[in-house]
C-alpha cells in the first residue's frame, strides 16, 4: 500500500470515529465534469438564522492588498463586477445551498495536479462569500510545500498557519483581515514546509481545525489544498473538511489525474467539478495565471 493509500485510510478512520451529515444526494451524479457559464443569474440562497454578521476578533492584523498583485492574479474586485463576477456568484449559489442543506461549513478545494487553477477558484470563492452581507468566509492556505494564497492579494504575513500548526504562534498571530474585501479573511502559509503531511495530521492541526469549524456560525471556512496528486497532504487533511470542490483545468487535466482524483475522494462528499480555463465560450472565467 503506496502512502498515499495509507494516508486515505487514516482520513477513514478518522471520519469513521467524528459525527457527519450523510451525503446522501451527493453521489456520484454531482461528481459529473459541468462547465459553470458564467453568464447565468442564479438568485442568492436565504441567509442563515442566525442574525447579525459576526465580526472578526480585533486581534487580527488589518492590511491593504496590492491592486497590481490581485489584477496579476485574475482576482475578482469586492463588488464581483464584471462577467466572470457573475459566474462565481453562481458557482457561490451552489456551493452554500448544497452546504447549508446540510449543515456544513468547510470546503477543501483541490486539484488533480498542479497548475489547473485551484487556488484562483478557492480565492475567487472565498471573495464571492465574503461579498455576500449575511456571510463571513476565511481562506486557508494548505499547500504547505508551496503557498500562494498570500501572493495573488500581494501581501506579506508576519506568521502563517504552518506556524499555528507547529505550536510556534497563536492563531490571532496568522489571521490576516483584507481591508479592501471586508468579509474575508486570510490564513496564509508563511514558508513552505517539508514535512507537511506530519504537521496536518498532527493533534494539534486536530484542534486548530475545529476551532476554525466552530469559531463563527455565520462563517465558511475556504481550504487551498495541494494536489491530491501530488503527495499525501489533502488526503491526510480529507477528514477534516464537510465537503471537497474539484477544480480541473481546461487542456490540462487528464482523464486517467481526474479519475484516481474522484478514487482517492469516494470517501469524501464531493460537491462537484470546476472546469477553470475554458475558452470555448464567450464570457468564461479568465483562467488563472
Amino acid at each position: 500500500m503506496d502512502r498515499i493509500e495509507r494516508a486515505l485510510e487514516r482520513s477513514r478512520s478518522e471520519r469513521d470515529r467524528g459525527s457527519r451529515a450523510p451525503a446522501d444526494s451527493v453521489g456520484p451524479g454531482a461528481r459529473a465534469l459541468k462547465r459553470i457559464p458564467s453568464s447565468t443569474a442564479v438568485d442568492p440562497p436565504a441567509p442563515l438564522a442566525a442574525a447579525g454578521v459576526e465580526q472578526e476578533s480585533v486581534r487580527t492584523r488589518r492590511v491593504h492588498v496590492d491592486p497590481a498583485a490581485v489584477r496579476e492574479s485574475g482576482l475578482l474586485p469586492a463588488n464581483l463586477a464584471g462577467v466572470a463576477g457573475h459566474g462565481t456568484k453562481m458557482l457561490r449559489a451552489m456551493i452554500m445551498q448544497r452546504m447549508k442543506q446540510r449543515g456544513w461549513n468547510t470546503l477543501a478545494v483541490v486539484s488533480p495536479g498542479a497548475n489547473e487553477g485551484k487556488t484562483f477558484v478557492a480565492a475567487n470563492l472565498a471573495i464571492a462569500i465574503a461579498a455576500d452581507p449575511n456571510h463571513t468566509a476565511l481562506l486557508v492556505d494548505l499547500d504547505l510545500k508551496q503557498p500562494r494564497v498570500h501572493s495573488r492579494f500581494g501581501v506579506t504575513p508576519q506568521a502563517g498557519v504552518e506556524e499555528c500548526l507547529a505550536g510556534r504562534q497563536p492563531l490571532s498571530a496568522a489571521l490576516l483581515g483584507l481591508e479592501e474585501y471586508p468579509g474575508l479573511v486570510l490564513l496564509p502559509c508563511h514558508a513552505p514546509v517539508t514535512q507537511s503531511s506530519e504537521l496536518i495530521g498532527s493533534q494539534r492541526a486536530v484542534s486548530l481545525f475545529r476551532e476554525l469549524k466552530e469559531r463563527y456560525v455565520n462563517r465558511f471556512v475556504i481550504y487551498d489544498l495541494p494536489p491530491m496528486l501530488a503527495g499525501d497532504d489533502a488526503v491526510v487533511f480529507a477528514a477534516h473538511a464537510d465537503a471537497v470542490l474539484v477544480v480541473v483545468g481546461d487542456n490540462r487535466t487528464r482523464r486517467v489525474e481526474l479519475t484516481r482524483c474522484l478514487e482517492l475522494l469516494q470517501h469524501v462528499p464531493v460537491l462537484g467539478t470546476v472546469l477553470n480555463g475554458s475558452t470555448g465560450k464567450a464570457g468564461a472565467p479568465p483562467p488563472s495565471r
